[in-house]
């Protein structure tokens, strides 16, 4: 029992020695000192410097950025062509060609009120993030007239660099976890005590795997960009001529105001899954219990009062 337990706090000493060494980083000063979290300052030596007359012995460099930004930029809109199909294709030909690829294409065909026929297409491509901008200038180009033609334009972006950094941090810690009870396991002679650390490995080495997905995930956004594209006939709102009067504008109003009113939906469905539904679910947790706890203190003191009544009836 005294081996098992000194050797559980083996591993745990391996993988809290992992986690902590992450956190001990050595950065320099503005003065040529290297600083240490665990260790103590160490002084370099100093350098010689050719002071010119009339110049200040040290110059004050200009501080360096040395975090990337990493962003993640995508776009959407919607567009009115005279041929869908004509430019469905050529915006997937167009991210083929800029070293993106295409996600989902689908081409259909919608009935106006007039009872016509004509065909609407959508797309998804990704594109390199900073050929983005030239990519919807490319799109917005098959369209006649930019006022009117484009119905819907959005470019959302969204920076994910504290994250990406907490993910990698944590694949540090994980790996280094993981040759620590690699080793642990090589020096391992009992077999429950083998079975232990191999457990404890592929606990880690699963976590490690979901680490680097998540890793890969936002280095693939954040290098290419989608670009969703409604693309619509000209037909589909062509102004409708009811005895030489024409609503012109009015079916194409109508129609953006209908894709405005759905973004405006998705994005109080988001606010609602995202920020309401988590802080609600822990609140609707403890009402639950505070109410019971009343209910079941009320049901107590009433029986307590009942069973004095019945005690003292002529009180």
């Amino acid at each position: 029992m005294i081996k098992r337990t000194l050797f559980t706090l083996i591993i745990a000493a391996a993988l809290l020695s992992a986690c902590a060494s992450a956190k001990s980083t050595e950065f320099q000063n503005g003065r040529g000192v290297t600083v240490s979290d665990m260790g103590v300052p160490e002084a370099a030596p100093a350098p010689e410097y050719a002071i010119e007359p009339g110049k200040p012995a040290f110059e004050q460099e200009a501080p360096q950025n040395l975090t990337e930004r990493m962003v993640i930029r995508n776009a959407s809109l919607s567009i009115i062509v005279v041929d869908p199909a004509v430019v469905m294709d050529d915006i997937m030909r167009m991210a083929n060609a800029m070293g993106g690829y295409v996600v989902d294409s689908n081409l259909y065909q919608t009935t106006t009120s007039a009872g016509i026929q004509v065909p609407e297409a959508r797309v998804t491509v990704r594109v390199p993030a900073d050929q983005l901008d030239t990519a919807l200038t490319q799109i917005k180009a098959h369209v006649k007239d930019p006022v009117n033609d484009i119905l819907f334009e959005n470019i959302s972006g969204q920076d994910v660099t504290q994250e990406y950094t907490d993910l990698q941090s944590r694949l540090r810690n994980l790996e280094s976890a993981a040759e620590q009870l690699r080793e642990i396991l090589d020096n391992a002679i009992r077999t429950e005590d083998v079975l232990t650390v191999f457990n404890e490995l592929k606990n880690v080495n699963e976590q490690i795997e979901v680490l680097k997905g998540q890793i890969q995930y936002y280095e693939q956004s954040a290098r290419l960009s989608a670009i969703s594209v409604t693309i619509q006939a000209e037909k589909s709102v062509q102004p409708i001529n009811i005895g030489g009067w024409e609503p012109k504008g009015v079916a194409r109003d109508a129609l953006q105001t209908l894709v405005r009113a759905y973004q405006w939906l998705a994005d109080v469905a988001i606010w609602l899954v995202v920020f309401c539904l988590p802080i609600a679910i822990p609140i609707g947790v403890v009402v639950f219990f505070v109410m019971r706890g009343i209910r079941k203190w009320n049901r107590r003191r009433n029986a307590k009062k009942a069973a004095a009544v019945e005690v003292n009836p002529g009180e």
